[in-house]
């Protein structure tokens, strides 16, 4: 079981890092400080991908609590 759960929780280490390095860049911290656009929507491809980095990130952070429950 805790092997099972270590791929998993490697596998979507991975993809997140994947997901991570394949949003756009231009939304930065700088455009906060007057740089850029001042408010700009998310579409198509870019959405989806964004919104599968937020999905993936709770799915890591739910199987890192799971391995240190089973752990104890």
């Amino acid at each position: 079981m805790i092997i099972v759960l270590r791929i998993i929780h490697v596998l979507i280490g991975i993809s997140l890092i994947t997901l991570i390095l394949l949003q756009n860049s231009k939304g930065g911290l700088g455009s906060a400080f007057g740089g850029g656009e001042v408010y700009r929507t998310r579409r198509g491809t870019e959405k989806v991908v964004f919104l599968a980095t937020i999905v993936f990130a709770c799915i890591f952070l739910l199987t890192s609590i799971i391995s240190l429950l089973l752990r104890a």
